[in-house]
């Protein structure tokens, strides 16, 4: 299977996954040719391929949908600000990478928590289908948790957000691990 096929079938997934309660990007009024909207600008299916927890809550993604129609995120967030951080390092552009959420849908709240039994649910839906071969690097303890749960190489590198030092060390800490992968 091409990786262009193998995409499309992650959003084939994508669009198929559901779960009440949590929005689809489609009911939100973001369905596009991508599995998530972050891949507008970091879609690069060869690339270094970073997973996280989640794309955007509901709330947020309805007071910022001209900005994320154009680009696929908010880059005045700190995760963003951090991915900047690590780009620079690493002599990168977004078009260079690849990231994605584990979980596909649209949360209630910002820093929402997940069960884990829904995380792993969208994940072996969709997000297995992201790998294309690349081995990943998992942003923070949610996604590094799902991720270790389907036996799948990886590498750990704290969540961009993370509440741990500065933006530089956060940036470097996931330097070192995109370097790994």
């Amino acid at each position: 299977m091409s990786l262009t096929a193998a995409y499309l079938r992650a959003g084939a997934a994508r669009r198929a996954f559901r779960r009440s309660g949590y929005p689809t990007r489609a009911e939100a009024g973001f369905d596009g040719a991508y599995v998530s909207p972050i891949q507008m600008t970091s879609g690069n299916l060869t690339g270094p391929l970073l997973v996280s927890k989640d794309w955007l809550d509901a709330p947020s993604a309805a007071r910022h949908r001209d900005e994320l129609r154009r680009t696929g995120y908010l880059a005045g967030i700190p995760y963003n600000k951090v991915i900047d951080k690590v780009l620079a390092l690493l002599n990168l552009t977004r078009a260079d990478f690849y990231i994605t959420p584990i979980f596909l849908l649209l949360t209630a709240t910002r820093s929402s928590t997940i069960p884990i039994s829904l995380a792993r649910a969208c994940f072996d839906a969709v997000g297995r289908h992201e790998l294309l071969g690349r081995r990943p690097v998992a942003l923070g303890t949610d996604s590094a948790r799902v991720v270790r749960n389907f036996g799948i190489a990886h590498v750990e590198a704290p969540h961009p957000s993370a509440r741990i030092g500065s933006y530089d060390h956060r940036a470097e800490l996931i330097a070192q691990a995109v370097r790994a992968a």
